[in-house]
C-alpha cells in the first residue's frame, strides 16, 4: 500500500541480481580468475549453490516469524502500555496463542462506568442522559472483551504517562466528538490537578465549533477534536448546474482543515452517518470530481470514492512511522426519537 522509498529503491539497485550489480560482480571476478588463475570447479558451485539456498530459506523462515510476532504482539503491548502492563503479557490467550484484541464483544461489567458524565467538565451536557432525566443505568455498565484474552481496567495514570508530549486527534461527525470528550474525561481520574486541563482557546464544547483541543499541561498532551462529516470537501454550487443541486462534495479533495491533522501521534477518523438520502440529495448536496458532476452516482460509490481520497491522503500526508491511524466503522446513532 505504501510506495517504496528513496534509499529502499536504492538498496535495491545495489542489490545482487540487479543489472548493475551483476556487470560490477562479473568485471571484478574475471580480474580476480586473470590475477590468481584459477577457476571454481562444477563441485565447489554446487556446493556454493545450495548454501545460498539453505541461507535463503533461513531468512524466509525468520521474516515470517517475524512479521508474525510483530502483527500479534505488537498490538497486544499497545493495549497494555494504555493499561498499565508493561510486559504487554495481553497479547497472548490461555492456551498461550494470540490474541486480536479487535476480535470481541462487549459484556456486562458492574464495576463501570470509568467516570460520571455530570462530575467531568467535558462532557456535553446534551449527551449527560442521567442529568437529563434517564432513569436506568444498565447502558453503562458494559466493557469489551476480546474472544481470546481480557484486557486489565483502563488505567488514566499510565495512559496518560504513554501519551505525554503527544498529540491526539479525533475527526469525524458527533459520534467522534462525543468519543473525544469520553476519552478525555476517562484520563481526568489520573490528573492531580484538574485546573491544569483545559480547553486552549477557552471554548465550550459544543457542536458549532469546528475545532477543539483539551491540553492537558502537566503531561504536555493536547486531545483535539476536528468536525469533518464527511472527510471530503464540501463545496457551493458549480455554476450552470441544475437547480436541484444546492452544493456539491469534491470526491477527489480532502476537506480544508485536513492540513491541520497530518502531524499528529494518534490519528483516529469516522465518517458514515452523514452518508444518507436525507443528509445529501434531499438537502440539494450532490457528488463531484474535478469539474464534472457526478449526478448518476449513488451515495454508496460516491461513499467508497471517498474512502479511496481519504486512503490516498494518508498514504501521501501522515508519516505512518510516527503517527497510528485508526478507522472507525458504523456505530448505533445517539439520536432517540420520541413521538
Amino acid at each position: 500500500m505504501v510506495s517504496r522509498s528513496v534509499p529502499a529503491r536504492a538498496a535495491a539497485a545495489r542489490a545482487p541480481g540487479s543489472p548493475r550489480v551483476s556487470a560490477a560482480a562479473a568485471a571484478a571476478s574475471a580480474a580476480l580468475q586473470r590475477r590468481c588463475r584459477w577457476a571454481p570447479s562444477a563441485a565447489s558451485l554446487d556446493h556454493t549453490a545450495r548454501a545460498l539456498l539453505v541461507a535463503s530459506a533461513a531468512l524466509v523462515l525468520s521474516c515470517a516469524l517475524y512479521l508474525y510476532a510483530f502483527r500479534h504482539a505488537g498490538r497486544g503491548s499497545a493495549v497494555a502500555g494504555f493499561t498499565g502492563d508493561a510486559a504487554g503479557i495481553f497479547a497472548l490467550g490461555g492456551a498461550g496463542e494470540p490474541c486480536d484484541v479487535f476480535d470481541g464483544a462487549w459484556v456486562p461489567d458492574v464495576t463501570r462506568p470509568l467516570y460520571s458524565s455530570s462530575e467531568c467538565p467535558f462532557a456535553e451536557r446534551g449527551f449527560d442522559c442521567l442529568a437529563n432525566g434517564r432513569t436506568d443505568t444498565g447502558y453503562l455498565k458494559w466493557r469489551w472483551k476480546p474472544r481470546r484474552c481480557d484486557i486489565p481496567r483502563f488505567a488514566a495514570r499510565a495512559a496518560l504517562e504513554r501519551l505525554r508530549g503527544k498529540r491526539v486527534v479525533f475527526v469525524g461527525d458527533s459520534m467522534s466528538r462525543t468519543q473525544w470528550e469520553s476519552f478525555i474525561c476517562m484520563l481526568m481520574p489520573g490528573v492531580e490537578d484538574p485546573r491544569t486541563v483545559y480547553e486552549v482557546n477557552g471554548n465550550e464544547i459544543t457542536k458549532i465549533i469546528r475545532h477543539l483541543a483539551v491540553r492537558f499541561a502537566s503531561h504536555s498532551l493536547t486531545v483535539e477534536f476536528f468536525r469533518s462529516v464527511f472527510l471530503v470537501q464540501e463545496h457551493p454550487r458549480p455554476r450552470h448546474a441544475p437547480k436541484r443541486v444546492k452544493s456539491t462534495l469534491r470526491l477527489d479533495r480532502m476537506d480544508n482543515l485536513s492540513r491541520k491533522w497530518a502531524h499528529s501521534d494518534v490519528l483516529i477518523f469516522n465518517t458514515g452517518h452523514w452518508w444518507n438520502q436525507k443528509k445529501l440529495f434531499d438537502m440539494g448536496c450532490y457528488f463531484q470530481a474535478g469539474r464534472s458532476l457526478k449526478l448518476g452516482t449513488s451515495i454508496e460509490g460516491a461513499f467508497r470514492m471517498a474512502l479511496e481520497t481519504w486512503s490516498s491522503w494518508v498514504e501521501k500526508r501522515v508519516d505512518l512511522i510516527r503517527t497510528h491511524v485508526f478507522f472507525r466503522t458504523y456505530e448505533p446513532s445517539h439520536w432517540r426519537y420520541v413521538l
